[in-house]
């Protein structure tokens, strides 16, 4: 799953990626409120990690967070900011915020924040989604099962099938998979993603992964 983290300060958004990583998240970095509004309308993120002090306009992180909410955005936002006075943390969860954490923070609270969030937002409350052919997509533990026998995946296979189950119905191009398990790197052919699904669909469920001829690929029907 991708973070984004909107923070001007170098030193804790090199921090937050680093410990994120450990968990299997991969971390898009914003140094302004400008370029995370951008990187927010233009990906689809499972959580946003925001300062409040940006450079700019006076509390730009809860202008933000107002922006992106009265754009449609519902992306989980957690404030991670030294602004810790009561009116700080009621103003930050009425700009949107669905949660507050100040600095300095403990990194294992701020983990158990992040489960919170994902949890609720996907309505799963053990962290997990049901897939066709009684196959069990853990967010948590980072795997896939199967009546207790995990599929053998790599970690950017991983990546792409829990991005298009958390997105279920939205069709992703391959130009744009590249982008989120690559990050633009070059050099990757739009062919390997057709690779991927093929051997995700043979270690999974045939069914699982749809084709939407030219345009790219969506999660199958998720098992009720």
């Amino acid at each position: 799953m991708r973070v984004l983290i909107v923070e001007d300060d170098a030193f804790i958004s090199e921090l937050l990626c680093d410990g994120l990583a450990d968990d299997g998240y991969e971390c898009d970095v914003a140094a302004t409120a400008t370029q995370g509004e951008e990187l927010a309308r233009l990906f689809p993120y499972g959580v946003l990690i925001l300062d409040v002090m940006l450079p700019g306009e006076a509390d730009a992180g809860f202008q933000l967070g107002q922006r992106l909410r009265r754009l449609g955005l519902t992306t989980p936002m957690l404030y991670l900011t030294a602004r810790g006075l009561p009116e700080d943390r009621i103003r930050g969860l009425d700009a949107g915020g669905d949660d507050y954490l100040t600095k300095p923070f403990d990194f294992g609270e701020l983990r158990a924040r992040i489960r919170a969030l994902l949890r609720r937002a996907g309505g799963h409350p053990q962290n997990t989604v049901p897939l066709p052919g009684e196959w069990v997509l853990d967010l948590g533990g980072r795997e896939v099962c199967r009546n207790g026998a995990r599929a053998d995946l790599t970690r950017r296979e991983f990546l792409l099938l829990e991005l298009l189950v958390l997105h279920p119905g939205r069709v992703f191009g391959r130009d744009e998979i590249i982008e989120r398990l690559w990050g633009g790197e070059n050099g990757v052919e739009p062919k390997v993603i057709d690779v991927y699904v093929s051997t995700l669909r043979r270690k999974t469920h045939e069914a699982l992964i749809e084709t939407v001829r030219g345009s790219g690929y969506r999660i199958g029907r998720v098992a009720s």
